[in-house]
């Protein structure tokens, strides 16, 4: 078969066209390393090989496009070339020519990744470090990364949160909001020593939510019990739901001096 035409599409790939009338569509890759602006001849192992590096570079240009949306690990581009159908031998040519081209780093997929998360998320360290380990990112670059952010970073994040929370929460005991915020800020990946101090300086207390609920409960019982056998029953309540002792004590008092007068 005698190459008698080639010509470049819109696609921005070749078409070249045989004496047979048959056309093979390809890459300037492709044409360039099978020396096919010279070799106007073609056999049937050349046109093998054209079709071969034609697919490969098929899955390599379906890899570009992937990583022009946004940032890849290696894992993540294995993992989508797997899902192509990309032959294994395949991907390992694709994978190489991306890194050896810049295009595919995972020190710098961490770096970016890192700061994405410190910056336009709330999720904590912890939970950044074990998205990495996902992507199968070595330690080394993960703590790499990571220790480039002060502490006090992801303590004013949390400080931040942990506000939001609180003037949201109209419900709970100090102990219970205590217990609540340390579970979800353990769960978004924050330390709990760092937690603990951050809750430290909000200086919590129940007076509001203790007042709230004991009116809420009073009103309730005061339907089937009275006296003390009421106030045993909302001691009890108050007791089971976070409020201290002391402080249900106190109220109980405030509340029967209250009525007495």
């Amino acid at each position: 078969m005698k190459v008698t035409k080639i010509q470049k599409m819109r696609s921005g790939k070749y078409k070249i066209e045989l004496d047979n009338h048959q056309t093979i569509t390809t890459y300037d890759e492709v044409i360039l390393k099978n020396n096919l602006l010279f070799k106007k001849e073609l056999d049937s192992e050349l046109t093998n090989q054209i079709a071969k590096d034609t697919n490969t570079y098929d899955g390599y240009y379906k890899a570009l496009k992937y990583i022009t949306t946004k940032m890849r690990s290696e894992k993540e581009m294995h993992e989508y070339l797997k899902k192509h159908e990309i032959p294994l031998q395949e991907q390992e040519y694709i994978i190489h020519k991306l890194k050896s081209n810049g295009l595919l780093n995972d020190s710098q997929f961490a770096a970016s990744f890192v700061a994405d998360k410190v910056h336009l998320s709330n999720m904590g360290p912890y939970q950044i470090r074990r998205e990495l380990e996902g992507h199968n990112i070595d330690s080394d670059t993960i703590e790499k990364q990571l220790s480039s952010y002060e502490d006090s970073i992801f303590a004013d994040k949390l400080k931040k949160m942990m506000m939001k929370k609180i003037a949201a929460d109209h419900k709970h005991s100090k102990y219970q909001l205590e217990q609540k915020l340390m579970q979800d800020f353990t769960n978004m990946g924050y330390d709990r020593e760092q937690i603990m101090s951050v809750l430290n300086e909000m200086e919590l207390n129940d007076d509001k939510t203790l007042e709230k609920e004991y009116q809420s409960l009073y009103h309730k019982l005061s339907k089937k019990y009275q006296g003390k056998e009421l106030y045993m029953h909302l001691k009890t309540k108050l007791y089971q739901k976070g409020f201290s002792l002391s402080d249900i004590q106190h109220k109980i008092e405030e509340d029967s001096y209250g009525s007495e007068n």
